[in-house]
């Protein structure tokens, strides 16, 4: 398994959050080639780190779908 140094990774919140510690993700640039996404509420907690062609689907595919 392959180990990325997110030490200077620029996280970001979606515009969608409430800010009141809901359910949420962050995402993060800064990495080539990948997205890094991780709990909001657990920024010291578990990467889960898509490959940018994977991330690029998903998010049309949720725009797609409206949600």
């Amino acid at each position: 398994m392959r180990e990325y140094d997110l030490t200077n990774a620029r996280w970001h919140t979606s515009s969608y959050s409430n800010g009141e510690g809901g359910s949420c993700v962050e995402v993060a640039d800064g990495v080539p080639g990948v997205v890094p996404v991780r709990d909001s509420k657990m920024p010291d907690g578990n990467v889960l780190v898509i490959g940018g062609s994977a991330w690029a689907e998903f998010v049309g595919a949720v725009g797609t779908a409206g949600l």
